[in-house]
C-alpha cells in the first residue's frame, strides 16, 4: 500500500515539474490555444469527477468531501480559463472609432 502510494506521489511531482518546464517556455503568442486546450482537459476532470462521486456506492463523509471538492475546484479552473481566455482574446479585437469626437467637429463647420 505504501509503495503504491509513494510511486503516485512520485508521479504528481515529476509531472508538475514537468508542467512548469513546458508551460514556462511558451511563447506568449501561443497562450490563448494553449488555454483553450486546458479548458478542454478540465472539463474532462470535471466530467470525470462526476463520474466518480455517481459511481461510489455508500461512500463516507470524507470521501463526499473530497470528491465535492475536486469538483468545486475543476469548475473554478474551467471557469477561470474561459474568463481569461475571453479577456486575452478581446485585447486583439480592434477598437471602434471615436465617432463622438467627428460627430462635434462636423457641428461646428
Amino acid at each position: 500500500m505504501y509503495t503504491e502510494l509513494l510511486s503516485n506521489i512520485a508521479i504528481l511531482v515529476l509531472a508538475g515539474f514537468v508542467g512548469f518546464a513546458v508551460i514556462s517556455k511558451v511563447p506568449n503568442t501561443l497562450h490563448t490555444p494553449l488555454m483553450s486546450g486546458t479548458n478542454a482537459i478540465h472539463g474532462i476532470v470535471v466530467l470525470g469527477a462526476l463520474v466518480v462521486l455517481g459511481k461510489v456506492h455508500d461512500p463516507s463523509w470524507g470521501l463526499q468531501l473530497i470528491l465535492f471538492v475536486a469538483l468545486v475546484f475543476g469548475t473554478v479552473n474551467v471557469v477561470g480559463g474561459f474568463v481569461v481566455t475571453d479577456r486575452m482574446l478581446a485585447m486583439f479585437k480592434s477598437k471602434p472609432a471615436d465617432t463622438s469626437a467627428g460627430e462635434a467637429k462636423g457641428d461646428s463647420k
